[in-house]
């Protein structure tokens, strides 16, 4: 693939990770081939927010092509990896092709996990892509013109029933902004529903919303989520999910919309690399963030089981996986000089969540903020971090009217007929 006899990395994946380490290796004297299956590279901490009308799809995701224009060291290629050969240091792909490294950075992150319900996925989609983002965000308008059009009033009851299952960060950012929508933008919208009446379940099995962060700040966040009209429901696991609904605690709540937020497992990076993973499926890899038995082959982000310097694993967000994506690019420049490697120390940055308009909690560990000051920490850590400054004065003016005005940018449902939702 690369015209030079240069070292050639391979990264799989354009996510944060890879993104990271490619942009790491900016002066290195290396040739890069940068493999995904979409075409584009994706700011998840804000994908719930295209699910929820509030953002464009264009102002979370960027061409990967784009980003590393200005890089002619770099070749990017949409395709699916299907296997690497550890033994010939080939990436294979999906279209027959197969790809030589020299060193090879796996950062393809990680997927819904069902915990063994798969069959649930195609009644409750989850928040990864933005495939997924446009379908939840179609799923949740077309709720409201079927209850509208709705023939009894228990019809139109399970179609302004939406349930979320699990209360991490997106199901409490989900919740709260459905919460809104119904509440303050749509009641003066629709004739023959009071869209007020809305049910919005948010469904934890464990004891407490948001469980990564401080008891006080899962208590804040339920109370809040309360006053927007959400329904909280904590250890309560949810024993089947159709189309028609959920069930909990052995009893069926109709509920036309169900949205999962309760789980994720590793890509399939362990399976191509004949790893054993963890439990999540992640692979195990070294202080180093290699393979133990491969000095040659990197993995980072959700993809990898890491752990930090108290031996609890580096959590699956954006933060980390950037960090290990450059710091794999620094491995590599230190190898290719001669010099002596360093192990991975993770510096955690904090967890944020927002619940709703003038509402967040923030844990720095050191600080901890609820309300409207964490709101708007929250809201500018997160422009802080977007790629494109257009994007960052986009994102920032929608907040900011959405704060004022109460209006949404991108409620059109499209991708299909509301009978073929």
């Amino acid at each position: 693939m690369t015209s030079t006899n240069r070292h050639h990395v391979v990264v799989i994946g354009g996510g944060f990770g890879g993104l990271s380490c490619v942009n790491g290796l900016k002066k290195a004297n290396v040739d890069i081939t940068l493999i995904d299956q979409r075409n584009h590279h994706l700011f998840q901490p804000l994908l719930y927010q295209v699910a929820t009308t509030i953002l464009p799809t264009s102002e979370v995701a960027w061409p990967l092509r784009r980003l590393v224009k200005n890089r002619p060291e770099v070749t990017t290629l949409m395709a699916t990896v299907t296997d690497i050969d550890q033994v010939e240091k080939q990436v294979h792909l999906a279209n027959g092709n197969t790809v030589s490294y020299d060193t090879l950075v796996i950062a393809t992150g990680a997927r819904h996990s069902y915990f063994g319900q798969d069959d649930w996925e195609d009644h409750a989609p989850g928040l990864k892509t933005l495939e997924d983002a446009t379908t939840i965000r179609r799923q949740i308008l077309s709720a409201f013109e079927y209850a509208e059009r709705a023939q009894t009033e228990a019809e139109r009851a399970a179609w302004q029933t939406f349930a979320i299952i699990g209360a991490g960060p997106t199901g409490v950012e989900l919740a709260g902004i459905i919460a809104e929508l119904a509440h303050k933008v749509l009641p003066r919208e629709f004739r023959r529903i009071d869209t007020k009446m809305t049910n919005i379940l948010l469904i934890e099995a464990g004891d407490r919303v948001l469980p990564v962060f401080p008891e006080s700040l899962s208590d804040y966040t339920e109370t809040a989520l309360k006053k927007l009209g959400v329904d909280v429901l904590t250890g309560h696991p949810v024993t089947e999910v159709d189309d028609d609904g959920i069930t909990l605690n052995g009893k069926k709540i109709p509920a036309k919309t169900t949205i999962w937020a309760a789980g994720v497992k590793a890509s399939r990076a362990a399976e191509w690399l004949g790893q054993e993973g963890d439990r999540a499926g992640r692979v195990v890899v070294t202080e180093n963030l290699t393979i133990p038995e491969n000095q040659d082959i990197f993995v980072v982000g959700d993809t990898a089981a890491v752990t930090d310097g108290k031996g609890d694993i580096v959590p699956g967000i954006a933060p980390a996986a950037k960090q290990q994506g450059t710091h794999v690019a620094n491995t590599i420049c230190r190898r290719l000089k001669g010099k002596p490697e360093k192990p991975f120390c993770y510096r955690h940055q904090g967890n944020l969540a927002t619940i709703g308009p003038g509402a967040a909690v923030v844990d720095f560990g050191w600080l901890k903020l609820k309300g409207t000051v964490a709101w708007w920490v929250w809201g500018i850590a997160h422009v802080y971090f977007l790629i494109s400054n257009r994007s960052k004065f986009v994102v920032a003016y929608n907040w900011l009217w959405s704060y004022l005005t109460g209006q949404k940018s991108a409620r059109l449902i499209t991708q299909g007929k509301l009978d073929e939702v």
